[in-house]
């Protein structure tokens, strides 16, 4: 099962991402460790997450090789994408992250995220637009699991917001695979 990191600006949702898909998989009756790393970064420098998912024992949540990272931006590429193992995914938001020469051993998807969040009137979306962009991947969850993981989520906190189904929806639809 593989190793995931949501990396991003502070504010951009990259917690909560990571979140969602931690919650999802343990709802999947899957093993999963979360570790947030946040600090100054708050308040505009670069937050991630690391999510481990298997179905046997994780022995340490601590990641070394990054399965699948998901970007938000481009200082989250310059810093992790070294850690990606070859044939990994790298998931982009295009929105903010544009002409990067990336390693040709690596799955590429792009998903204008920061943008189909705010055409969805959802700018706090971006990061539920990149979990559309990783259902459509195929690397993790299907459309169904992922999308229902995202509703359950929510719902757990007591918000319903429309808008985060529109959002999931744009970036599984519209996301692109550019490099494998």
């Amino acid at each position: 099962m593989p190793n995931l990191i949501f990396a991003g600006f502070g504010g951009q949702g990259v917690l909560t991402a990571g979140l969602i898909v931690a919650q999802t998989a343990m709802n999947n009756e899957k093993n999963v460790t979360w570790i947030p790393s946040y600090g100054s970064e708050m308040r505009g420098g670069t937050a991630n997450c690391n999510v481990k998912i298997n179905d046997g024992k994780i022995a340490s949540p601590f990641i070394k090789e990054i399965d699948i990272l998901i970007a938000m931006n481009m200082p989250s590429v310059a810093k992790f994408e070294s850690m990606v193992v070859p044939n990994g995914t790298i998931i982009t938001n295009k929105s903010l992250i544009k002409d990067y020469n990336f390693r040709s051993d690596l799955k590429i998807v792009e998903v204008d995220a920061t943008a189909i969040a705010e055409e969805a009137s959802n700018p706090r979306g971006a990061n539920i637009v990149m979990l559309g962009a990783l259902a459509a991947s195929g690397d993790l969850f299907d459309k169904d699991v992922m999308g229902s993981g995202v509703e359950e989520f929510f719902a757990s906190k007591g918000r319903n917001n429309p808008k985060n189904t529109e959002c999931f929806v744009k970036g599984f639809e519209t996301s692109t695979v550019i490099k494998k």
